[in-house]
């Protein structure tokens, strides 16, 4: 183990190492928040495709294809629908936006008084975003050092806090992108192969299990239905994909990037279940699901492959642990603190650190909640209920119906996330109905309550649309961009 071990502490050091080199460039707030808006194709579509990819789709997306087959693709498959849909339908739009958060996009359509109530719903998401994130990383120290889970949440998450606390989205940008890479070569082009290799190839797995294991539909309607409602519309909304979006240098890349990463995640769905059905042939009585990619990578693969394999999840978990917190961070101090400070003190202030204090705070938060709570599922449905249940529609609404108005769109936020919640206590947490009925009622408060009052006055519409064409962005002309270290 050894050679394993080197692996990984040289990938650890590797990610501090980016942090500390992205610090150097962060000097605007543009360049902390959003790596400056000029990240080109190779980079935005590598950095994509890894915030969407966590510890969820690799460890999860194996554990489903342990217990379903081919089937179990169809979480990690919506997800790659989802950012398909947004690339080729919305992104370049939200990209000449040239805003940091979804709240001030709401904002700007609406005419103002909708960013801090958005703001909360959105940034409790990202926060259990972060927080499943890192609860994850306790399963792979646990494989790799046979540590304690609460040593394992805090130095994993340290690590994550550290480099993004230094650098904001250029580290983060850097880091992924690297992440990416050991992603791709540890899961698709190693364990894919070895795992097929093991299991006796296709035709044994074929022999060895069930006929359900091999239905592209074996998970069930109901429950492709639901990925679909939460992970594909979740896609569509969240703040941390938003401001990957926000990075992309033109609207061209954020379209023609984001359709290579969500063609990417496709295929990382497929091969995420074929490992976790090879699984299922060699340890078919494993106690949970979720224990097959751990149980393959450490009993199957070959010395220093184990070690960049385990690198392989563990980038998967700090890829979207990173990119939700700076989300959250950037969420908490623009949408909501900085609003209710500027109603009683305003004034100048120096961005780049405050935002650089909110990460590290945030970060602190995060840590200490992943070690309070256990359940990984429960938290992750808990964030995707209230995103999909409290923002799908007024954000969609403000994209596509010009009959909108902020009245509509507050009571849906209010409608639809307090919905949200009273269901899930009802149902319960892991129930379909919350999200469901949640969605149908903050439509319904939406589309009444917005043909109820006025229209949006005409000077916001047109502002609006000058923002959607591209122009009218005063951080254009206001932000100094640093040139390339």
């Amino acid at each position: 183990m050894a050679i394993d071990y080197t692996v990984i502490v040289v990938y650890l050091l590797g990610m501090l190492a980016m942090g500390w080199w992205g610090m150097r460039r962060a000097r605007s707030k543009s360049e902390f928040l959003v790596a400056g808006r000029r990240l080109g194709p190779a980079m935005y579509s590598g950095t994509m495709a890894a915030i969407v990819l966590g510890g969820a789709s690799t460890i999860g997306g194996v554990g489903l294809g342990y217990q379903y087959g081919l089937s179990g693709a169809w979480m990690v498959f919506t997800i790659g629908l989802g950012l398909l849909a947004l690339s080729v339908f919305f992104s370049a739009r939200i990209a000449r936006l040239k805003v940091y958060t979804v709240s001030e996009m709401l904002d700007l359509r609406y005419g103002g008084r909708a960013g801090v109530i958005s703001g909360v719903v959105m940034w409790a998401y990202t926060l259990m975003l972060a927080v499943t994130s890192t609860i994850a990383y306790a399963t792979i120290f646990d494989v790799l050092f046979d540590m304690n889970r609460t040593v394992a949440i805090v130095l994993g998450g340290s690590i994550v806090v550290a480099y993004s606390t230094l650098g904001g989205m250029w580290s983060i940008t850097l880091t992924d992108m690297v992440q990416f890479v050991v992603k791709t070569v540890g899961v698709l082009l190693l364990l894919l192969p070895i795992a097929v290799v093991k299991a006796g190839g296709f035709g044994e797995m074929r022999d060895q299990l069930p006929t359900s294991y091999f239905d592209p539909l074996g998970i069930g309607g109901e429950t492709i239905f639901t990925y679909v409602l939460i992970y594909t519309f979740g896609m569509l909304i969240g703040q941390d994909i938003w401001q990957r979006v926000f990075t992309a240098r033109s609207d061209t890349t954020a379209k023609w990037g984001g359709t290579v990463a969500g063609t990417y995640c496709l295929v990382y769905a497929l091969a995420g279940a074929v490992i976790g059905t090879a699984a299922k042939v060699l340890y078919p009585k494993l106690g949970s699901a979720d224990d097959a990619f751990a149980t393959i990578v450490k009993d199957e693969l070959p010395v220093g492959v184990r070690g960049l394999v385990l690198a392989a999840a563990l980038a998967a978990v700090m890829s979207t642990s990173s990119g939700a917190l700076i989300a959250c961070a950037t969420v908490a101090n623009n949408d909501i603190w900085s609003r209710l400070r500027g109603k009683v003190t305003g004034g100048e202030r120096d961005e780049v650190a405050g935002n650089r204090a909110f990460i590290l705070i945030m970060g602190v938060g995060v840590i200490g909640t992943a070690i309070a709570l256990n359940n990984v599922v429960e938290a992750l449905t808990v964030a995707y209920n209230l995103l999909v249940g409290g923002l799908l529609v007024p954000i969609l609404g403000g994209l596509l119906w010009k009959r909108g108005t902020v009245h509509g769109a507050l009571a849906s936020v209010i409608v639809g996330g307090l919905a949200v919640i009273g269901l899930m206590a009802g149902y319960g947490i892991l129930a379909n109905e919350p999200v469901y009925y949640g969605l149908l009622l903050s439509l319904a408060a939406y589309v009444a309550v917005s043909l109820a009052t006025p229209a949006t006055d005409e000077a916001v519409l047109t502002a609006w649309r000058e923002r959607l064409a591209g122009r009218g962005a005063p951080e254009l002309v206001s932000e100094p961009v640093p040139a390339p270290q």
